[in-house]
């Protein structure tokens, strides 16, 4: 048994990944599917002052604390989850077996989510919604996002080591956007590298939804291999 710790994209909660959970819970892994501060239904968490530190912070505790969370740990990150598994990662390696980027930005030390992504997809950073302080979800999400915290997505992300020290690292490309992916960058950065294993999908960026069937294959090879 692996532990599995989901961590959403920008304006989702834990509840994106409620299939995908069920379907690996169901072949015996645990999973830690996790809302973070300043999302969701943790929106009220004072999003002013919550920043990428503050969702690695998250989910070390969420593993700290979780008695069947054991040294195994596989971290999966979709799309902006991609910088808190990074971070995640690095600050306990010693629990960390695995990284899955689902459609997700690959930082480098001292790079924010900001840098990596196109302008497109920082022009929607910058239209802040009345606080200053959020991103609002875009007119197509799921009815139960909210705003999501600027300043997580402009801080940069540190990083003492370098990812390839994990067993797998896995990136899965959304081939079906309707213009350039923000993600492209991140998975130019990775595909034709050895030591990662790509694969592309024929979905939306949202893989949780569109391929929930292979995702669950990816992650138990991810798991058992």
């Amino acid at each position: 048994m692996a532990t599995l710790v989901l961590i959403p994209g920008m304006c989702h909660g834990a509840w994106c990944f409620d299939e995908l959970s069920a379907s690996l819970r169901e072949v015996g892994h645990h999973v830690l599917a996790l809302t973070l501060t300043g999302v969701a239904e943790r929106g009220h968490l004072l999003p002013g002052g919550v920043n990428l530190d503050t969702h690695i912070t998250d989910v070390l505790a969420a593993v700290d604390h979780d008695e069947d969370a054991g040294d195994d740990l596989i971290l999966v990150g979709h799309s902006y989850g991609g910088m808190v598994i990074a971070g995640v990662a690095d600050r306990i390696p010693d629990r960390v077996d695995s990284l899955v980027f689902l459609d997700a930005v690959v930082p480098r030390d001292g790079e924010a989510c900001w840098d990596i992504v196109n302008d497109e997809e920082r022009q929607w950073y910058v239209k802040v919604d009345a606080s200053g302080f959020g991103v609002p979800p875009l007119p197509f999400f799921d009815p139960r996002a909210t705003a999501h915290p600027l300043a997580s997505v402009l801080q940069p992300v540190r990083l003492r080591g370098d990812l390839n020290r994990f067993r797998r690292r896995v990136f899965v490309y959304a081939r079906d956007w309707p213009g350039e992916s923000p993600l492209q960058p991140s998975y130019d950065r990775v595909r034709d590298d050895p030591g990662w294993c790509c694969h592309e999908l024929d979905g939306k960026h949202n893989l949780m939804r569109d391929c929930p069937e292979d995702l669950v294959r990816i992650l138990r090879e991810t798991a058992e291999s």
